[in-house]
């Protein structure tokens, strides 16, 4: 632990060699405040020379003055040896989290990499006092009278041992503790992360039991901990007092023995105003936060990589496969309902399927399942080239509007050539067509890129990405590609535009839009669907929820009902009855709307003609007001 520490440090000697220098004007003031002291006494006060006693103090004082100077530039160098170790530990979190991540990787970044920042900042603090404390103090007692030295330092040392033996206790349990708020931040995560799956599973109950299983756990290490804190708080005032006691019951002793009155006065300065503070500050730093310090430092440098999640072997899906599901079978927790459940599925590259379903049933679950997010339990997940998945909420960072489009773009033009598998590259001019069967034909939209070029896309192929997926008019209003992007000044739809635009620019044959278009009209939703759809060699799946995206989709894949069910939705219309309901469609409607969106049947609804389109699980409408006039519905 003392290398892995001195490895942090040793690059920062110049703040080390600063943190010293200033240190050695503290050193001066703690000497003189008893030396000056006894001096103003016996040479001065006492001996009638009130003039010479007040130049005495009047150079403490100086003391005090050139200190305080000293401590202020001491803040300084301890930010300049703090703050770059910090950053130190959170590239070493980041680059472990991206070789195996696992569920503690945020409790490290967001808290443990604090705490390694604050307590070492207080650890060189109270350290350095200390070390200055006890150096100006020791030589201001030999001085004075080395009597003196013996009577103070033995019982302060003597304290000082004592505290230090429960460092190791202490160490241990800050461990137990850290170890448990670890679990925790896992356990508590996984829960967040599938709330809607576990409560269409019904495991609400069996996660709520593990969540406070690990609640009980930290506060049992919590309370082992605060029990050793009680100790080492005795051991220092113990400590600290025996020192003031042993000097004031030696007192006839020393002035026997050559201490004049003003070294004696000058030893208890030294004693009460220097050391005993000092020594009280490092027991504190040292007890608590330096026990949770050291721990924390060999939990963010350890050597080895943390041990993921079991993944299923890695494997190639078959010729012209984007990804292929065999057997998956996924469930949030050990004896919950599986929320995927044997599943078998194939999508082919050029091909477009969507996942329907009522809300919590477990697409979103399949998306990143499929785009390799989650794990399965047990099956394989087969993928044979780069994939992107856009979720509902588009992510957005302050940066330009080229930067955000380029994020997932690889600089190197051979990394992104090899972003995409063989089989893409065969597939796009002689697989199957990419659009739907009664759609336009496939190929690039007029305009946009064909398929992921090589090298990093330039200021056209962005520009034409924009224009693809509808995104060009907000670019333009935002002043163009070298514009800022501020995300709180973007509403929910613009930013899901600026993601599907990212994804189109990305090499990433597999695209997943897990209800990447919910903030979008009909009309735009369609427009990017398409657009993916045509883009040559680009497998898509679509998580709707809207009959449009089902409509346009080649293959609709239906999650809930007596199963899995799986076709055309024309196919659908006609053979499954729980899609009739989930859609609110009937095969003998009209289904020749240009942007797939169809009216609900409108027996039974009072004013309804032919305006209100389904959205979102059984029972849940959207309104004419969420759709565009002038469309192919009558004007409605």
């Amino acid at each position: 632990m003392k290398g892995r520490l001195r490895e942090l440090v040793r690059p920062r000697r110049k703040a080390l060699l600063r943190l010293a220098a200033w240190s050695a004007l503290e050193a001066g003031e703690t000497f003189l405040l008893g030396y000056a002291l006894a001096r103003a006494l016996d040479r001065g006060f006492l001996a009638g020379r009130t003039g010479a006693g007040l130049a005495w103090l009047g150079l403490a004082a100086l003391g005090v003055l050139a200190g305080s100077f000293g401590t202020g530039r001491v803040h300084l160098a301890v930010a300049a040896l703090v703050e770059p170790v910090r950053d130190d530990l959170v590239r070493r979190v980041v680059r472990r989290a991206l070789r195996a991540p696992d569920g503690a990787a945020v409790s490290r970044l967001t808290h443990q990499v604090e705490i390694a920042r604050d307590t070492l900042a207080g650890l060189v603090m109270v350290s350095r006092t200390f070390v200055v404390t006890a150096v100006g103090a020791l030589i201001g007692l030999c001085s004075l009278a080395p009597v003196l030295l013996p009577v103070v330092a033995l019982p302060l040392a003597a304290s000082l041992a004592l505290f230090l033996a429960t460092l190791r206790p202490l160490a241990r349990r800050q461990e137990v503790f850290l170890a448990a708020d670890e679990a925790l931040a896992a356990e508590l995560g996984l829960a967040v992360g599938g709330l809607r799956d576990i409560t269409a599973a019904g495991a609400q109950d069996r996660v709520a039991a593990g969540a406070g299983e690990r609640i009980d756990a930290e506060f049992r290490a919590s309370r082992s901990l605060a029990r050793w804190g009680v100790l080492r708080t005795l051991a220092a005032g113990v400590g600290g007092r025996l020192t003031v006691v042993l000097l004031l019951v030696t007192a006839p002793w020393l002035l026997g023995h050559g201490v004049t009155p003003g070294a004696f006065v000058g030893a208890l300065a030294y004693v009460t105003q220097s050391l005993i503070p000092a020594l009280q500050s490092l027991m504190q730093g040292l007890g608590t936060s330096g026990a949770r310090f050291f721990v924390v430092l060999r939990r963010l440098t350890a050597d080895g990589d943390p041990q993921p999640r079991p993944v299923p072997p890695a494997g190639e899906p078959g010729p012209g496969e984007a990804v292929r599901l065999r057997g998956v079978t996924f469930a949030y927790g050990p004896g919950a309902a599986p929320v995927v459940d044997g599943l078998d599925l194939t999508v082919p590259h050029g091909g477009h399927l969507a996942v329907v379903g009522p809300s919590g049933i477990g697409k979103s679950t399949l998306a990143e399942l499929m785009a390799g997010v989650r794990a399965p339990d047990r099956g394989e997940v087969l993928r044979g080239c780069a994939r992107v998945l856009v979720p509902q909420q588009a992510y957005v960072f302050t940066d330009t509007v080229r930067a955000n489009l380029t994020y997932l773009c690889p600089d190197d033009p051979e990394d992104r050539e090899a972003a995409e598998a063989p089989e893409t590259r065969e597939t796009a001019s002689d697989g199957p067509p990419s659009g739907p069967p009664d759609g336009p034909p496939s190929g690039p939209p007029d305009g946009s890129p064909g398929g992921p070029p090589g090298g990093p896309p330039g200021d056209d192929a962005l520009l034409l990405a924009c224009t693809a997926v509808g995104a060009r008019d907000l670019v333009d209003r935002l002043g163009g590609l070298d514009a800022t992007v501020v995300p709180s000044e973007l509403s929910s739809g613009e930013r899901q535009l600026i993601a599907l635009a990212r994804a189109y620019a990305a090499p990433a044959p597999l695209v997943l839009l897990d209800e990447a278009t919910c903030h979008l009209d009909p009309a735009a939703e369609a427009r990017a669907e398409r657009a993916f759809a045509r883009r040559p060699g680009t497998a898509l799946v679509v998580v709707a929820h809207r009959t449009g995206s089902a409509r346009r989709a080649r293959q609709v894949l239906v999650l809930g009902g007596a199963g899995v069910e799986c076709g055309t939705h024309d196919e659908l219309l006609r053979g499954s009855a729980f899609y009739r309901e989930l859609t609110g469609l009937h095969p003998s409607l009209a289904l020749g709307d240009a942007d797939g969106v169809h009216a609900v049947a409108g027996a039974g609804l009072a004013g309804d003609r032919r305006h209100v389109v389904p959205h979102g699980p059984v029972g849940q409408m959207e309104t004419v007001r969420d759709v565009r006039d002038g469309g192919a519905l009558g004007g409605e």
